[in-house]
């Protein structure tokens, strides 16, 4: 049975597709069956532009802990970050 859990947010940032780098502008977030994953459910996580067509797609599924392992270390990544004073404006050029 479908969970039909979504969540949408808007961010900013690259990533690689079929075609090269893309902007991304939405990471959409769903808790439900992977099409790939060894996993009954998972967090299947899409960033995306869709003013760029299908292309503009980078797809990840990952189990409930590997979420969670996700979520520490991207937490850590930034505390360390700020902690040195290096801040991520929103409005800095990524690095292609």
């Amino acid at each position: 049975m479908c969970s039909n859990i979504v969540e949408i947010g808007s961010i900013a940032g690259c990533g690689r597709g079929p075609d090269g780098w893309f902007d991304l502008k939405q990471a959409i977030v769903s808790f439900d069956h992977p099409v790939h994953a060894d996993a009954e459910h998972a967090i299947n996580i899409d960033f995306v532009n869709h003013d760029k067509g299908i292309g503009a797609r980078v797809a990840v599924e990952l189990t409930a802990e590997s979420a969670r392992e996700l979520i520490k270390v991207l937490e850590a990544a930034l505390a360390r970050g700020e902690a040195e004073h290096l801040t991520m404006g929103s409005t800095a050029q990524v690095a292609r």
